[in-house]
């Protein structure tokens, strides 16, 4: 007997396969972990850069699975946490397990992948509050 989901979990898991298809095709890659790391890094160092309604307001915005991955481990008394294009550099090699190298290009696929599934002024609203040289880096255009 094959077991049932209800339709909300079935829902959930299939919204959030349609963002790691999107990652995983703007990043030229099958790797459905790679594209779930370097996702998952990509929303918490932006959660963790941005205040906390700003934080809020953008969580809506996700599909329920990616939103407990956003939320997990975060200290909302802690933001925002002050870090230029270096630290943001170094926390995303750190968390998504890729090289400095690679982060330009990644971080900047995933912005693509999230402005196409979130409403725009929620997204510039985030973007919005990050410095000029960390916003840059998340806004380059794909190579």
């Amino acid at each position: 007997m094959r077991p049932t989901h209800p339709p909300d979990f079935e829902h959930a898991i299939h919204t959030a396969n349609i963002w790691l298809k999107a990652v995983c095709e703007a990043l030229g890659t099958e790797d459905r972990h790679l594209a779930h790391r370097v996702l998952r890094t990509w929303l918490h160092t932006l959660r963790d850069r941005v205040t906390v309604d700003v934080a809020a307001h953008f969580a809506a915005q996700l599909p329920d699975l990616l939103r407990g991955a956003y939320y997990d481990g975060w200290n909302p008394s802690t933001v925002p946490i002050k870090y230029g294009r270096e630290g943001y550099v170094n926390r995303f090699v750190q968390e998504a397990k890729i090289s400095a190298e690679e982060v330009p290009r990644f971080a900047a696929a995933v912005t693509a992948v999230v402005r196409d599934h979130v409403s725009p002024g929620q997204l510039e609203a985030a973007l919005d509050q990050l410095p000029h040289d960390v916003r840059e880096l998340l806004l380059q255009p794909a190579a």
